[in-house]
């Protein structure tokens, strides 16, 4: 299996150029069963790297465009009542789909965000008070636009903490992003039918095995002091939840599968901590002031935590 998964991976970076990394952390995250927040401006391919990932996994797709004006409804679906039969009728949202792109998801008031909580913590919603289940392998990936930008919604906390990942995608380096713009602009770009190197069996089968990933007591404990270190440190406002801790616990196990290891090292969890920290803590408004960020706390705080043998 760890072969088509290699396959898939070498497939993925071939049609998104210049995001390597990110792409690894969203493969990770999927495949230990978390939901993901991409942020980034527009036109850096966000919604392109979601649907590549969804065609590779040979799983359904759909995309909702959020807007000011989009209604619960709109997401989970909503009963009609059929004259010609004289009975309700339920239609199922978009939201019944494998991967589910919430695009732009902080234009819309929070209202309509908070449709997905259920959806993504309990795998089902409820229509007309019926609860509906959701396909077996479902994930959420949201992108937004930094909330800098006119006419953002900032995302609640609590949903914000049911999303495993945030990753940042930024433009890529000078030759990719040229590389890119020549194979546009002579019609060289990929453009052939998108194969699935997974089936969606297959692709269940592999986050079983991620969950057999062995982690040490030792990296178990590197995990709760990071995330406990959270709450005391001075430059932080608020500190990460219990649920980070178990985020950065799964994302660690699929990125030493990702590796081809068995094992969890404590720099798989290096790799993850920033992406799963960076949404669920708030760093104080004088650090801000001085202009720091909180990728940057995050990695003193790591750094300043012995690394275990």
């Amino acid at each position: 299996m760890k072969q088509e998964l290699a396959a898939l991976l070498e497939k993925y970076e071939q049609r998104i150029l210049g995001q390597s990394e990110n792409l690894r952390l969203l493969l990770s995250a999927i495949l230990s069963g978390g939901h993901v927040l991409l942020e980034g401006v527009p036109g850096t391919g966000k919604t392109q790297m979601v649907r590549t990932l969804a065609g590779l996994i040979g799983g359904t797709f759909n995309r909702i465009q959020f807007t000011p004006d989009l209604l619960p409804s709109d997401i989970t679906g909503s009963a009609i009542y059929n004259l010609k039969e004289g009975s309700f009728q339920t239609l199922k949202g978009p939201i019944f789909t494998n991967i589910l792109l919430a695009d732009e998801i902080n234009r819309t008031p929070a209202k309509t965000q908070a449709a997905l909580l259920e959806a993504m913590e309990e795998k089902q919603v409820t229509i007309q008070g019926k609860t509906y289940s959701l396909p077996q392998v479902f994930f959420v990936v949201a992108t937004q636009n930094p909330i800098e930008f006119e006419g953002t919604y900032p995302l609640p906390e609590a949903q914000q903490d049911r999303f495993l990942f945030k990753l940042l995608i930024d433009f890529p380096d000078f030759e990719e992003e040229l590389h890119v713009l020549k194979k546009v602009i002579e019609n060289r770009f990929t453009t052939d039918e998108l194969q699935a190197a997974l089936s969606v069996e297959q692709f269940q089968s592999i986050q079983q095995d991620i969950s057999k990933v062995t982690m040490s007591e030792s990296v178990l404990d590197y995990i709760m002091k990071i995330v406990r270190a959270t709450r005391d440190a001075e430059s932080i406002r608020f500190g990460a939840s219990t649920r980070a801790a178990i985020s950065i616990g799964k994302a660690g196990q699929a990125w030493a599968y990702l590796a081809g290891r068995d094992y969890v090292t404590p720099d798989d969890i290096k790799m993850v901590v920033r992406p799963a920290l960076r949404h669920r803590i708030q760093i104080s408004p004088q650090i801000e002031l001085e202009g720091l960020t909180v990728d940057q706390i995050i990695q003193e705080l790591v750094g300043s935590i012995p690394v275990p043998r």
